[in-house]
């Protein structure tokens, strides 16, 4: 069935008119229409009339990540912002459980009274659901001190086959049962099933945030410096800025080296010492004017290039790949992440061949590169995701058959088509 209005019809007959709705802004690039369920048996029952009718659906909270790497729309999208709540909070367990509508930012206000967080730092996070900080693996600057999302989830609850809830892990820290079914539902772009329910470990928020500041000649100094730097102290965030990425975030147009550091005044005091030991001056901001350039940091805009990408090898090679791609960039020096784009306009061609040298040097390096933003005219003729080896496609592929046989999870919208 792919009328739209026959589906619309038969989910209505589900949920309720009041719950099927035109997709909006960008949702209208991930799906045809949209159902907003209000809780897991619902998204239940839609699962298994989309399978039974061969409907294509797929979760959505902005639709950021998907309305960049879908080729079409699916038929039928499952908005989750009507599943939004804190479900339980233990401060004195160190732990929370919510629904995957609930924005990061909003989470984060939650347990904030009580000098807690969820230590992740997706760009934008009043954007960022936590069903998508899982799904598309989102993370930030802080993936350094704190890893990402899948370190700090401790129980996972989602629909699959068959309508079936399944649950994994559990909601406190001692219990770890399912920690790989965890593990395989994070970066799985939404392809195994829909997210309705996760539980993480949160942390105490830091105190004291300082951020040192310091230009080198060259990408070559800059990430010898950050790693000096990630040997000698525990920072809670190592970055590297291109010219141009400086530039916008408020700097001068050159390389620059960002160590972030929180603590005691005692750990903090060691931390400026350990900085200066970049090299040339080094400039340290503390209290809202660090927090404010962090942020700015954290939520840098690259969807304004033509052409964004995020590169992984070891943290060794990242310096010696950035520059051989001659693009402009911000990494993640200590965790071998950047972010690399070109603002120069690009036909498909172009574009895809530059996507081919990319990978190449990454690959050369033990690494892989993710296409995250393309510009529309340049968009089909772009491959999103890497190519793993074939043993590894191979095991993708029998995961996908078996955790979505009829094939209606954001179908073709993963590694190899899947």
């Amino acid at each position: 069935m792919t009328n739209t209005t026959e589906i619309a019809n038969q989910i209505t007959s589900l949920v309720g008119d009041d719950r099927i709705r035109a997709p909006r802004g960008l949702e209208a690039r991930a799906a045809t229409m949209i159902a907003a369920p209000a809780d897991a048996a619902e998204i239940a029952e839609i699962v298994r009339k989309c399978e039974a009718d061969k409907i294509s659906i797929a979760a959505i909270g902005a639709a950021r990540t998907l309305s960049e790497i879908r080729r079409a729309p699916v038929a039928l999208g499952i908005s989750l912002e009507r599943m939004a709540r804190v479900v339980a909070y233990e401060p004195h367990d160190l732990t929370i459980v919510a629904e995957p509508g609930i924005s990061v930012a909003d989470l984060n206000a939650a347990v904030a009274p009580l000098a807690q967080r969820l230590p992740v730092d997706p760009r934008n996070p009043e954007a960022t659901t936590i069903g998508a900080l899982i799904a598309a693996h989102h993370a930030g600057p802080l993936r350094l001190s704190e890893g990402t999302a899948r370190d700090l989830l401790i129980g996972i609850q989602y629909v699959g086959r068959g309508g079936r809830t399944i649950r994994s892990g559990g909601r406190v820290v001692k219990n770890v049962a399912g920690y790989d079914l965890m593990k395989l539902m994070n970066g799985s772009f939404g392809t195994l099933g829909i997210i309705t329910e996760v539980a993480f470990k949160v942390r105490p928020i830091p105190g004291n945030y300082t951020l040192a500041l310091a230009s080198l000649p060259d990408v070559a100094q800059a990430f010898a410096a950050a790693r000096i730097l990630f040997d000698a102290a525990p920072f809670a965030h190592l970055e590297v800025t291109s010219p141009q990425v400086s530039a916008a975030l408020g700097l001068a147009p050159r390389i620059f080296v960002w160590a972030g550091f929180s603590g005691t005044g005692a750990e903090v005091e060691y931390l400026r010492d350990t900085a200066r030991g970049i090299g040339g001056p080094v400039e340290f901001l503390d209290g809202s004017d660090a927090t404010a350039i962090y942020g700015e940091l954290r939520d840098f805009d690259f969807g304004a290039a033509e052409l964004v990408a995020q590169i992984a090898t070891p943290p060794v090679e990242l310096a010696r790949v950035l520059e051989g791609c001659g693009a402009e960039f911000r990494a993640h020096a200590g965790s071998g992440i950047a972010q690399l784009m070109t603002h120069a306009p690009l036909v498909a061609e172009v574009a895809s061949a530059t996507i081919v040298r990319w990978r190449e040097l990454a690959r050369g390096a033990r690494g892989h590169l993710r296409v995250l933003h393309a510009a529309p005219e340049i968009s089909a003729a772009i491959e999103f995701f890497d190519s793993p080896n074939d043993g590894a496609l191979k095991l993708m592929r029998a995961l996908k058959a078996a955790f979505d046989p009829a094939g209606i999870f954001n179908p073709g919208c993963f590694v190899g088509g899947i």
